[in-house]
């Protein structure tokens, strides 16, 4: 066992978080720590770790385990040089180190001393000493070289020149990966990791995504990310209405599990509270009959002996809803000779672009290629040095930045900063807007200043849903979203009629939701009309390959010599698209149907519910039974078509990997 909870008691700001929390996590086993903002996954880290005590119970971790943390918010890393940094995680050589130079101190002091037995006999225990020592730091030598920690910097993302930088002087972000670099470097008996990729790029992503699979330790993982998360855990830990709860399997398995069990328990208490009714109904009539005495007896003692199954509730998720604006103009917005640099540096050249209605584009491309720059330039916070950016007519553009969260009013509540994004709105609307967000009753008069970092953001992206747009400009919307909240963001933007332009690390938020890219390198822009996996697939095999990283994700390191003429670009992309039709578009289709078939079963079977829920309805012996035989059919008849449809999917999704593993 790498760690053990038991009977975990926690409550903070008067709030309880854990009750009679217990769990168990063994050597190798990766879990995924899941649950709404605010249930407290970070806090269990933070109790793992011993940042914070419970009230009561106990933390268990083994003698000799060592946790490796890495925390949403870091403190700001003291002045080093990069490379140091990283090598100073290496387990014990700090205290080795310190020992070898007391050791050659003492050796110093005894040969200043006069020989005779007792000098021999010191002289003998500190070269042993010395010998042992230095056996320890020559397998550090080996086992935690300058070479390990200069690939793992490479692999998040630093240049070579970047290991003598002082990282006191690196941004927020860069720091961070530093400090996952030195978490790495320092190979843990258990890894925690809490929203690792917040500051990762998509190639960063993936190499990391690779690096944790070959992870021999424990992990407990935090991430909004879906893909990323089932790609790297075989357990999940639920912080659920009803405590902490264990599930097997990936976060797809415990979505499907967790949804059994809630309707599971949501029938069998529904079904007890009509026996019980039923039972009580006939004691009340017949109390007062002597003749009935020992049948109501028997019904008393049956309702005593009744099993109580009880719920707290289902977790209360969110609700996105983007207003798309007045329709726009065609083409939606056109950018001419764009320029922008900072000082001496360029970070656009020459850009020229348009988008057009209906769109969906993600931004792509490393870190510090100017992703963020080109979005705060097209939502105007930065003006460019040259060139034009023209929005196409009755366009109404909404942005949400990363830094909005940051730059809320601190003076105000939470009911005035998105009324103030939209001073003409009635409060009840604003009120109903910020219920879909989780912000109801008394908290929409929570100042803004004590709001966590996910209430800041659901805030931003409130001020932003407030006002109508047919324009969207999104800068990492997942960040400080849980994961449940990033996937109805996603499902309500894959219904945003409008324009959609977003730069996000989360691949399942690009894969789903982009119908074209652009990715950014050396201050130029490759526009690609495709999906993410489909631009990967086709950079793949146009581009010669430079130490191919391939990872199920579906991310290479490239180079791009031999860059192909755009006529012939175009012609490669027409016959890729072509081919994949070809060869993929029998799967496609068969898993659509099975979809549409699925979605007209879930509309009958809504309607039934509707009609099981009306007053008096069991009235009718004949008809309900009738409803009821209907219902548990259509059940049955839902299940075997979902197992279908995944056995569809999973084809297909092999045939998609088999395609593009030909095409390179």
């Amino acid at each position: 066992m790498l760690l053990g909870l038991r009977s975990i008691n926690l409550t903070l700001g008067g709030r309880t978080l854990f009750d009679d929390a217990s769990a168990q996590i063994h050597a190798a086993e990766r879990v995924g720590l899941v649950g709404p903002n605010g249930s407290g996954k970070t806090s269990l880290l933070r109790l793992v770790t011993g940042e914070i005590e419970p009230d009561s119970g106990q933390i268990i971790v083994p003698h000799g385990v060592r946790m490796g943390y890495l925390p949403q918010d870091l403190r700001a890393l003291e002045s080093t040089r990069l490379l140091d940094y990283v090598m100073s995680h290496a387990p014990g050589r700090t205290g080795l180190e310190e020992r070898l130079a007391e050791i050659h101190q003492e050796l110093a002091e005894l040969d200043a001393m006069p020989a005779d037995t007792a000098r021999h006999e010191r002289l003998l225990a500190a070269s042993a000493d010395l010998a042992e020592v230095q056996g320890h730091l020559d397998h550090f030598a080996i086992e935690f070289a300058e070479h390990v920690a200069s690939r793992i910097l490479d692999g998040l993302g630093f240049a070579p020149d970047d290991a003598g930088r002082d990282v006191a002087t690196l941004s927020g972000g860069w720091q961070m990966r530093a400090a996952l670099a030195g978490l790495l470097f320092s190979r843990p008996e258990m890894l925690l990791l809490d929203e690792p990729t917040n500051h990762l790029d998509l190639p960063t992503v993936a190499w990391f995504a690779q690096f944790l699979r070959s992870f021999a330790g424990g992990l407990i993982l935090i991430s909004h990310d879906r893909e990323f998360l089932n790609g790297q855990i075989g357990r999940v830990l639920a912080l659920t209405p009803e405590g902490l709860r264990s599930y097997t399997g990936n976060y797809e398995d415990y979505v499907r599990q967790r949804a059994v069990e809630e309707e599971f328990l949501a029938g069998r208490q529904k079904n007890l509270a009509r026996e019980r009714e039923k039972a009580e109904a006939f004691i009340t009539r017949f109390r007062a009959q002597a003749t009935k005495a020992r049948a109501v007896q028997s019904r008393i003692k049956a309702v005593e002996r009744m099993e109580k199954v009880e719920t707290r509730g289902t977790d209360r998720t969110v609700a996105f809803h983007f207003v798309a604006g007045a329709p726009s103009a065609k083409r939606v917005l056109t950018v001419t000779g764009l320029h922008k640099s900072f000082g001496e540096r360029p970070v656009l050249r020459g850009v020229d672009l348009t988008a057009e209605r209906g769109e969906r584009i993600a931004i792509t491309g490393v870190n510090g290629a100017g992703k963020t720059t080109l979005l705060k330039l097209l939502g105007g916070e930065l003006a460019p040095n040259a060139g034009t950016i023209e929005w196409g007519h009755n366009v109404q553009v909404g942005y949400y930045a990363q830094h909005h969260s940051e730059t809320l009013p601190v003076g105000s509540t939470v009911l005035e900063a998105v009324a103030a994004a939209s001073p003409s709105r009635p409060t009840p609307q604003v009120r109903n807007l910020l219920g879909a967000l989780l912000f109801s009753d008394d908290s929409v008069d929570k100042p803004v200043s004590v709001l966590s970092g996910g209430e800041r953001a659901r805030v931003a992206l409130a001020r932003l849903l407030i006002v109508p747009a047919n324009v969207l400009l999104l800068d990492e919307p997942t960040n400080h979203l849980d994961l449940a909240s990033s996937e109805q963001l996603v499902e309500a933007l894959s219904t945003f009629d409008g324009t959609l332009v977003t730069v996000s690390h989360n691949l399942g938020f690009v894969r789903r939701l982009a119908t074209r890219i652009w990715n950014l390198s050396a201050g130029e822009i490759e526009t690609y009309p495709g999906t993410f996996d489909e631009y990967l697939a086709s950079t793949v095999r146009r581009f010669a390959l430079f130490e191919t990283a391939a990872t199920p994700e579906g991310v290479a390191q490239l180079t791009t010599r031999d860059k192909p003429t755009d006529k012939e670009r175009k012609r490669s992309e027409a016959e890729l698209r072509s081919r994949r039709r070809s060869v993929l578009g029998p799967f496609e289709r068969a898993v659509v149907e099975i979809e549409e078939k699925i979605s007209a079963l879930e509309s009958e079977q809504k309607q039934r519910e509707e009609l099981m829920a009306e007053p008096g309805f069991y009235a009718d012996v004949d008809r309900s039974s009738e409803m009821g035989r209907l219902y548990e059919q259509g059940r049955r008849e839902l299940a075997s078509l979902t197992e279908i449809w995944e056995q569809r999917a999973q084809e297909l999704a092999r045939k998609e990997q088999k395609f593009a593993a030909s095409e390179c």
